[in-house]
């Protein structure tokens, strides 16, 4: 049965800046590329292509030696400009300069019956080789999912609760046949059930309606959208337990391609941010280079470019790529400046989650805030206020877990529930942290440890 899920601890991040429900008409984007650093785990990228080949949306262009089966294709056709490479011969960029009309490979179509006629092989093999397959997330590691094994349940958030998160209705408008087509595949996947998360707060015009899932409705402040929160409240992952997790879009990509026979990477992403001129939506492709975006929509040239969310997004240079799994891209003030005892002086210019540094902030809860990239501190000793907890909604004990992790006790580690987490789960208390540790990294660091014990 659907469960209704009310969250109390966590803490929304509030900025100016959030993208009008608006297509903006932006210059046409030239390249695209496709990171190997953003499918996490990948260690042995093996290219399949070299510079001057030409390729079509959904040509396999490399894999992972350590899971050959799982294609990495192209988002759009066109020429391979460039294949980057940085210290030691590590695959940074794959670089596509796009065609004007995008060329599809064709691929095997569909129907609803052929579905449910299919065997559970027979749908992980199509999905491997078409390109959608790295959609799929496993926990834990949060990691692309393994095609050998099969998980327990499959989990999907239907709405994002990140700083100026994209609005999924308006992303995924239109799509609701592709996403129930995309669910029905899923349910091949797995013995258990495909979950989907819905806010309590906004009904979901989209995806209200879709069948073959258990809907349930979680509501409070962020991160009350982590489909990790969800997996927690609904069916916490034990040692020796595997679920996997895929967001609204990878769904329907997956419905496009059962129904249509190509590899479907066009996309909507919200431009984002205080020093964003024109906040509004761009239609582009899976891996779009960010110029066509930034250029000349800057309030300043001083600015940091995110792809995705100021909490969990990476920063890139005002040319660099979107990320694969991001529907975001975010434009605030750089901070690269000293502001003596900024921390002390009282303003309601500054969002803090202590009443005593950012008091404004709790007299004006609906304010807006155009905050910089400056940290306002360096790393010191962990100072135990109980914080970590607060923003945590979840029965773990953050501040034990990346302590167990920074000791490398994986007993301890183990306990206190690292099997649950990802970066994205334990971001606020990077935000909150007075101590400023690098949370998200200790995190990873302690995944990768139990990953590779």
């Amino acid at each position: 049965m659907s469960k209704q899920i009310k969250l109390k601890k966590g803490f929304d991040i509030r900025l100016v800046g959030k993208a009008e429900k608006k297509i903006g008409n932006f210059p046409p984007v030239k390249t695209f590329a496709i990171k190997p650093t953003d499918f996490i785990g990948m260690q042995r990228p093996k290219v399949l292509v070299k510079e001057g080949d030409s390729v079509k949306a959904g040509t396999p262009i490399l894999f992972d030696k350590k899971m050959e089966k799982v294609q990495y294709v192209a988002p759009v056709s066109g020429e391979i400009v460039e294949i980057k490479r940085g210290e030691k011969r590590k695959l940074l960029e794959i670089k596509i300069l796009a065609d004007t009309e995008i060329d599809f490979e064709s691929f095997e179509k569909f129907t609803e019956a052929d579905i449910q006629a299919a065997s559970r092989e027979k749908i992980v093999d199509h999905l491997a080789v078409t390109g959608v397959w790295p959609q799929l997330i496993q926990r834990p590691y949060g990691i692309v999912a393994n095609p050998e094994e099969e998980p327990k349940a499959i989990f999907i958030s239907g709405f994002d609760t990140h700083p100026l998160a994209p609005d999924y209705d308006f992303l995924l408008k239109g799509q609701s046949n592709s996403f129930q087509l995309g669910i029905n595949v899923l349910q091949k996947l797995t013995k258990g059930k495909v979950n989907l998360g819905l806010s309590a707060d906004h009904k979901s015009e989209e995806l209200s309606n879709v069948k073959g899932t258990e809907i349930n409705h979680f509501s409070g402040p962020h991160p009350s959208g982590n489909v990790g929160v969800h997996i927690h409240h609904i069916s916490p992952i034990n040692k020796g337990e595997v679920v996997w997790t895929i967001n609204p879009y990878g769904v329907v990509q997956i419905g496009k391609l059962f129904a249509n026979g190509i590899y479907d990477a066009s996309k909507l992403i919200a431009i984002t941010g205080s020093e964003t001129k024109s906040p509004l939506y761009a239609q582009t492709y899976t891996g779009s280079c960010v110029d066509s975006f930034v250029a000349g929509n800057t309030k300043t040239e001083k600015v940091r470019v995110i792809s995705g969310n100021v909490l969990t997004g990476e920063k890139i240079n005002r040319d660099g790529y979107v990320g694969f799994y991001q529907h975001q891209i975010t434009i605030i003030p750089e901070g690269d400046y000293y502001e003596f005892l900024g921390w002390m002086k009282p303003t309601a210019e500054k969002l803090s989650y202590h009443k005593a540094l950012g008091l404004f902030s709790f007299l004006f809860p609906k304010k807006e805030y155009a905050l910089d990239s400056n940290a306002r501190g360096e790393e010191r000793a962990f100072v135990q206020t109980g914080v970590f907890e607060s923003v945590t909604p979840m029965d773990i004990y953050p501040v034990y877990l990346l302590k167990a992790i920074m000791a490398e006790d994986f007993d301890e580690m183990e306990e206190l529930g690292i099997y649950e987490v990802v970066e994205e789960d334990l971001a606020l208390c990077e935000f909150v942290d007075v101590s400023k540790h690098p949370v998200q990294e200790i995190v990873r660091k302690g995944i990768e440890l139990i990953q590779y014990s």
